[in-house]
């Protein structure tokens, strides 16, 4: 993400001037918009169109320093001797100038607004697009109710009341509900006012592209007052949680456990009885290798409230993107998800079984044991001429694919760039697009 050159704010104009040194189209266009707000409007310009007689503002025609008193903002909507005295007075006073047109002398910038008073929604590209603000204001035009409106002045309407009935993460709650339709006023004050206990949600991050986030697991990381998050998930996908909410890292990697699974366990049980909203995060999907169970049976020992948001699945997303077809008629009727970490000899006896009958077989975090898992395999009957497809950091922009033979990888070994690995074996390789993948043998990678 880029950095900003201008701070996005509200200003406050309210009982005081905003002054407009133009009588032609752009000025009528900024004294339009300044009409909306309840700051008094001045137009000073020699000669205005035909369209200024029904704006009621104050008019002048010549500029007196006087005119600057009380002024919040001041806009330059044309080229002459008059808008340079205004422009040197009023920066000479502190007063921000917008010069239409022209970025270079602007010290602020005029968004694109959306309109639904009290409530105000504004895009802008900091003078560099303004017909790409526009379009996307026409689009959130479209995603707003005009009864938006209305449902902002009915929550400014209750928050004396709902500060004296509600701590801080219950009253936030209170709001999410209100504007989202969840009931009636009175009815959602009272349900949260006895709403002691937050939840959990576990959340399936994908495998790290922020495109491949499921709708719901977006809207609960912008309700979540906490992000629980393993050391897998990109920062971007974080960074779509609510821009308050706390973030826990619980990373886990090889070799390092910042914490272990108890105490993850006992974190979200805590953080849940304190009455806050959970998201914990998780590469993946929760279900598949996430230790999701473990997590769930420490939340219902405690009795609080969970859901399970599906996340795309590494393997899934390996096989998006060599179109590999994991599950296919007359070559490969199932796919196995395994881990050949820890596997055991009746594991690795069964995998070699079902695979030899056809099957794909799919396994995670499996990189640095390749080898030693590849001749197991082949101890335990798997053809040392099986395809054999590899996809590191699956579903990103910097994945990496690697293609070889099941005896190849036993011989060879398997070296690979850095991140999480996907390793498919079986005939359903072949049916996939490896055009891109390097050959395993001739790689140079360290093996992380």
């Amino acid at each position: 993400m880029g950095e900003l050159n201008t701070f996005p704010v509200s200003y406050k104009v309210k009982g005081q001037r905003i002054v407009i040194v133009g009588g032609g189209e752009e000025a009528l266009n900024k004294a339009r918009l300044a009409l909306k707000t309840t700051a008094s409007v001045v137009i000073l310009s020699r000669e205005c169109a035909a369209e200024f007689s029904v704006i009621p503002a104050e008019f002048h025609t010549e500029f007196a320093p006087s005119l600057l008193d009380g002024t919040a903002l001041v806009f330059v909507a044309e080229k002459s001797e008059l808008a340079d005295q205004v422009k040197a007075a009023a920066r000479r006073r502190g007063i921000p100038v917008n010069v239409v047109d022209t970025p270079d002398e602007c010290d602020f910038y005029v968004p694109s607004i959306v309109d639904r008073a009290p409530l105000t929604v504004a895009v802008s590209t900091e003078g560099d697009a303004p017909v790409l603000a526009r379009l996307v204001r026409a689009r959130i035009e479209a995603m707003l109710s005009p009864e938006t409106g209305r449902l902002a002045r009915l929550a400014g309407s209750l928050r004396d009341r709902v500060a004296a009935t509600l701590g801080k993460i219950q009253a936030r709650r209170f709001y999410e509900d209100l504007v989202t339709g969840a009931g009636e006023p009175e009815a959602l004050l009272e349900a949260h006012a006895s709403q002691a206990t937050g939840e959990v949600w576990l959340i399936g991050a994908g495998p790290g592209a922020e495109d491949l986030l499921t709708l719901r697991a977006q809207r609960l990381l912008q309700a979540a007052d906490v992000i629980v998050h393993d050391q897998l998930v990109p920062e971007a996908v974080i960074e779509m949680g609510r821009r308050d909410a706390e973030r826990i890292s619980v990373g886990k990697k090889k070799g390092h456990h910042s914490f272990t699974q108890a105490q993850i366990n006992a974190l979200i049980v805590r953080l849940a009885r304190e009455g806050k909203r959970v998201a914990r995060l998780k590469s993946g999907d929760p279900m598949v290798f996430g230790r999701a169970g473990e997590e769930i049976a420490a939340l219902r020992k405690a009795g609080i409230g969970y859901q399970i948001v599906p996340g795309v699945s590494a393997a899934l997303a390996a096989a998006a993107d060599t179109a590999t077809p994991v599950t296919m008629r007359k070559v490969s009727s199932g796919v196995i998800f395994a881990t050949a970490h820890g596997a055991n000899s009746e594991e690795l006896d069964h995998w070699a079984s079902l695979a030899s009958s056809g099957l794909t077989l799919a396994l995670y975090m499996g990189k640095s044991i390749a080898q030693e898992t590849a001749n197991k395999l082949i101890r335990r009957g798997m053809r040392p001429d099986l395809p054999v497809g590899v996809v590191v950091n699956a579903g990103r922009r910097d994945r990496s694919l690697y293609r070889a033979t099941l005896g190849e990888i036993a011989t060879d070994g398997a070296e690979m760039a850095e991140g999480p690995a996907v390793i498919f074996i079986g005939e359903a390789v072949k049916h996939g697009d490896w055009a891109e993948a390097a050959q395993l043998a001739e790689q140079t990678f360290k093996v992380a």
